[in-house]
């Protein structure tokens, strides 16, 4: 069964009585979305429309949990409480576990669990107080890179843009909920269409080179390598070399773009 605990999780609990109003007027999604068994996907930017951080919102009874990155979990923690003023709000990094499965896998029926909002291909994710033992994680990364969906590890903090990592096609990004920090430039960039690159799905003939490696096009630099799983990767690649003869080392690259990606070079 492809199902595996996810160790690079942490699970932030949102309690207080004006949990979801105070999160709504700081995340990119409608949080009010979040219901038993329906996660919501969302973002925390900058005050410039920055990537800072990206987490699964599941309601469970009286408080809401953010699945968030290990490595961005304190430091959401601390971000979001300048923001409590007077709000009856309080924010917590548990010890909680996050666990996932696709394909074929069965439901977990313990803990709270939801389809992950991404993709129905994505299949399911699930918070508990266990972890389960499991082998299937590089098996877990290997299947995402391939569907292209985008992990924390993808995004640079304070650079990306939510659109160049395509929260906008994966159901990250609520056009109608009103203001959110650095909706103002979410937006702009959405209606003016200004963005210049995307995070594409990627694959080789051999194994690619390490995450970070320059992808070049006739001696141009057009783009960055991100998360790789043997021949298939994640590359931040400008539009104009999609179709383009793509080098990265000394490489071959093909651009795949998945079905659900909304624009074709």
């Amino acid at each position: 069964m492809p199902t595996t605990c996810l160790p690079d999780r942490r699970v932030v609990a949102v309690t207080g009585s004006d949990r979801t109003q105070f999160l709504q007027g700081l995340v990119s999604n409608d949080v009010t979305l979040a219901w038993a068994g329906k996660a919501v996907w969302a973002a925390f930017l900058t005050p410039q429309g920055r990537y800072l951080a990206d987490f699964f919102i599941f309601a469970d009874g009286e408080r809401l949990l953010l699945d968030v990155w290990d490595a961005h979990a304190e430091m959401l923690v601390s971000r979001l409480s300048r923001f409590k003023l007077r709000a009856d709000v309080n924010l917590a990094v548990t010890d909680l576990h996050v666990s996932a499965g696709w394909a074929e896998a069965q439901r977990a029926d313990k803990g709270v669990v939801a389809a992950d909002p991404r993709l129905p291909e994505a299949g399911w994710r699930a918070i508990s107080e266990h972890a389960e033992p499991s082998d299937q994680y590089a098996a877990y990364e290997a299947h995402r890179i391939a569907l292209g969906l985008p992990e924390p590890v993808d995004c640079k903090p304070e650079q990306t843009l939510l659109l160049e990592a395509n929260f906008d096609w994966l159901h990250g990004v609520s056009w109608t909920k009103g203001c959110y920090m650095g909706q103002e430039l979410t937006a702009r960039t959405h209606y003016r269409a200004l963005l210049r690159r995307r995070l594409v799905p990627v694959r080789s003939e051999t194994p690619l080179p390490p995450f970070g490696t320059t992808i070049t096009s006739e001696g141009k630099d057009v783009g960055e390598l991100r998360s790789v799983s043997d021949k298939s990767g994640l590359a931040f690649l400008r539009r104009e070399a999609w179709n383009a003869p793509l080098t990265c080392a000394t490489q071959s690259l093909d651009v795949h773009l998945p079905e659900w990606f909304e624009e074709k070079p």
